[in-house]
């Protein structure tokens, strides 16, 4: 019997982690597994914002994809994908075509930065730290901002999905400024569309909300919720019903949508680009299609008054990546596999110390009290988990999830 093929579309956790997972469950005679990438090096999303402040180098927090992968028996290609057919079960990509039985989509996003006047980075004064490349032009721009002092806005723009790092960002620049003597010079203002603060897309969770209050008055950060961010100049942040608010060094999360070739493959995402999936990640429709992370579709947990969208974390990704090889190796025995709703635990950097919180499900209301934890031990743990899991991942092991991040 010829080994069923399995393609797997994106190099960050929700790939990463299918193909490992599945060579776990399925051997080389099994199973032929290709994972295309248009990047050759994984990195460690979650240190960005450590990146864009000083604390990492870029090469720090990444590693080639095509040595940890060939030490599992999976095929690498660096390749960028450029449409995929699900009717004739074939990905095409610049430089060949690569027919599947089953296609993993973990894609990732496109940040959608035109949603924002003036959200470049390249392309205008707004800085975002959703890219490698982003990233290290902000770094750039914070050490402008040290060089030469001013104000600070640092939000997410309405339909953001990807909160946490606002306030990473936040309680790290104000702990860099305080360092360097310059807090004084920089006052920092942070903007969210979120409702009331801790919301980040999965309605709050426990006692977040008011830790996050006390931590930025703490702080002498000004913050304003449910904020329609609609614009960034050189000088400030404009807002749908105010003033608009001083600032020199502008950083701000856009909204998320689908990659340009998932959202243009007839049949498989919806309008926004984003992939329908059942419970067991499944396409809603095509044939031996999965989703993983920010490629799925998920409705947000509740209406605000400014858009905000589901979380997508990387330990929510790596879970659904879990439960995806867990489906495909079953039905490949012509079973079914259980599922589990998303849980999250995250440790949330504050500078000098760092905030753990954990809540199952995701969506409320939960089966048990979310967990909200604050101390320097929170922060050294996030540190030792980034340097575990890449240590692991780049020998072809996953780290166990518990902490999350």
């Amino acid at each position: 019997m010829d080994p069923v093929r399995i393609v797997i579309v994106g190099g960050s956790f929700g790939g990463l982690t299918a193909a490992y997972e599945l060579r776990r469950r399925l051997n080389p005679q099994r199973a032929e597994i290709t994972l295309l990438a248009k990047d050759g090096e994984f990195r460690f999303v979650p240190s960005f914002p450590w990146v864009a402040t000083g604390r990492r180098r870029l090469e720090q927090i990444s590693f080639p994809l095509a040595g940890a992968l060939a030490s599992r028996q999976v095929r690498f290609a660096k390749e960028t994908v450029t449409h995929i057919d699900t009717a004739t079960k074939v990905v095409a990509t610049d430089a060949a075509e690569h027919p599947y039985d089953f296609l993993v989509v973990a894609t990732g996003h496109r940040s959608a930065n035109e949603a924002v006047s003036g959200l470049g980075p390249f392309d205008g004064p707004g800085h975002s730290p959703m890219s490698a490349g982003e990233t290290e032009e902000l770094a750039q721009a914070i050490r402008r901002l040290l060089a030469e002092p001013g104000p600070v806005v640092i939000g997410a723009a309405p339909g953001a999905s990807c909160i946490g790092p606002v306030y990473e960002l936040a309680f790290e620049l104000d702990h860099l400024l305080r360092r360097r003597g310059l807090r004084h010079q920089v006052p920092i203002s942070l903007l969210t569309p979120e409702p009331f603060l801790g919301h980040m897309g999965m309605g709050g969770a426990g006692t977040i909300r008011q830790l996050l209050e006390a931590a930025l008055e703490e702080r002498d950060i000004a913050y304003r919720t449910s904020a329609a961010i609609t614009r960034i100049s050189e000088e400030s942040v404009e807002t749908a019903d105010t003033a608009p608010t001083p600032s020199v060094c502008s950083i701000i999360i856009p909204p998320l949508a689908g990659v340009e070739a998932v959202a243009t493959s007839e049949g498989l995402a919806n309008p926004k680009g984003f992939v329908p999936v059942d419970d067991h990640y499944r396409h809603a429709v095509a044939d031996g299609v999965y989703a993983v992370g920010v490629a799925v579709a998920l409705p947000p947990v509740d209406a605000t008054a400014v858009p905000v969208n589901f979380p997508k974390t990387g330990h929510m990704t790596e879970q659904m990546a879990k439960i995806v090889a867990a489906d495909l190796a079953a039905r490949l025995e012509g079973r079914e596999a259980p599922t589990a709703e998303l849980s999250a635990r995250c440790i949330l950097d504050m500078g000098n110390r760092a905030a753990y919180l954990a809540v199952d499900p995701v969506r409320p209301p939960r089966n048990r009290i979310p967990t909200v934890s604050e101390g320097r031990p929170w922060l050294v743990a996030k540190m030792a988990f980034e340097r575990a899991y890449l240590a692991f991942a780049r020998r072809g092991k996953l780290v166990p999830t518990a902490l999350g991040w």
